[in-house]
């Protein structure tokens, strides 16, 4: 299970070094693809074939479904870590998630997500628990 919250910087060539802790858990080889709300997202390999066969689940005659599927497999690629714990993030990823330099690592159970620093404060702004919890309750998840 991947939790917790990491800043790292992003190098000029797209190098980023992925923390100890989730590097544990992430095994020798990963996938890498597109995230929901501007994020980037790492799946370990199993995570990643169980996504796999849901996707293969979806009904092809569904434009939907046809633009989920595009969305995250058309920009997954597969990584792995260099001698330094690094990873290469390809262009188009850091373009789509708007990362130069600053980022955040969070852990989200099964997979890691990776934010620009500033679109992570945008969207990691939990002021309003009411409504966090009034959510929860829809969901059924009752503390």
């Amino acid at each position: 299970m991947f939790m917790g919250e990491y800043s790292h910087t992003i190098d000029a060539k797209g190098r980023l070094i992925i923390p100890a802790k989730f590097r544990e858990e992430l095994g020798e080889d990963f996938v890498l693809t597109k995230g929901l709300d501007g994020c980037l997202s790492i799946y370990p390999n199993n995570e990643w074939k169980d996504f796999e066969e849901k996707l293969k689940a979806l009904p092809l005659n569904d434009k939907n479904a046809r633009a989920f599927v595009r969305f995250f497999v058309s920009s997954a690629t597969q990584c792995e870590l260099d001698k330094q714990g690094r990873i290469l993030v390809p262009g188009t990823l850091r373009e789509f998630a708007g990362l130069s330099k600053d980022v955040v690592l969070t852990g989200n159970l099964t997979r890691i997500e990776i934010w620009s620093k500033e679109k992570w404060m945008e969207n990691s702004n939990c002021e309003d628990m009411d409504a966090i919890a009034e959510g929860m309750q829809a969901m059924g998840i009752l503390i």
